[in-house]
């Protein structure tokens, strides 16, 4: 059903009309992916500089893959385009990988000249992606945050948010206990839910009257990725 469009693998002759149109369909089908990874990210989750190498790799990828001709130096190149790609240095998570590998895919199918099956697969996916960020499939409804509290050396940190904690919270477990400010303070870090429609403002004010207005902190908690918000 599908086929590959071009006809040699040999690399001594590259046919130009079928290579440019292997690579131009390659860095059009990276767009739409671009664009729909862009789309489906909350605001401010991603960089330029991401987006931007998502729309190049499939080209590149195709580029590496017509100039390969033998099927067994076709293995070899494939093994080391996937060895050389170098993801984010900043923190990412599994949703930023499985889009990296879409783009690698769908450049190897453009590479070896499979234009319909590469189109065919970006739209399914694409699609895919669409659907379940729209659905909302996957969310955490309980909304556990991270809550850092600074407390000084003196204050019994053991219990000294329990009756806070069980008026304003639904759940809450301390996480970890480190000393901060050259150990003249510690910072409590809990993992906590908050209980439906919480006065988040009177929660701060008695854990501030308590601690003595030290910092407070709440983040968003996930395993892969923690990005600052407000409880």
């Amino acid at each position: 059903m599908f086929e590959t469009i071009l006809k040699t693998t040999d690399v001594s002759i590259i046919p130009m009309p079928q290579a440019l149109i292997c690579m131009g369909t390659a860095l059009i089908l990276g767009l739409v992916i671009s664009i729909c990874y862009m789309c489906t990210q909350k605001k401010g989750s991603y960089t330029k500089d991401f987006a931007i190498a998502l729309t190049i790799l499939p080209a590149v990828v195709a580029i590496v893959i017509i100039l390969v001709g033998s099927n067994v130096a076709r293995a070899f190149s494939i093994a080391g385009a996937f060895a050389l790609v170098r993801f984010r240095s900043i923190p990412g998570n599994s949703k930023d990988i499985a889009v990296v590998f879409l783009t690698m895919a769908i450049g190897l199918a453009t590479g070896l000249g499979y234009i319909a099956f590469g189109v065919m697969g970006t739209v399914l996916i694409v699609l895919v992606i669409v659907i379940l960020s729209v659905s909302g499939f996957g969310e955490n409804k309980s909304e556990e945050k991270l809550l850092r509290i600074l407390i000084p050396e003196s204050l019994n940190y053991k219990d000294t948010f329990k009756d806070i904690f069980d008026k304003y919270l639904d759940y809450y477990e301390m996480k970890n206990v480190k000393t901060t400010n050259m150990g003249s303070m510690f910072e409590l870090q809990y993992l906590v839910t908050a209980k439906k429609d919480m006065d988040e403002k009177a929660f701060i004010d008695e854990i501030r009257c308590r601690n003595g207005n030290l910092n407070i902190r709440s983040e968003e908690h996930t395993s892969e990725l923690q990005s600052p918000c407000n409880l």
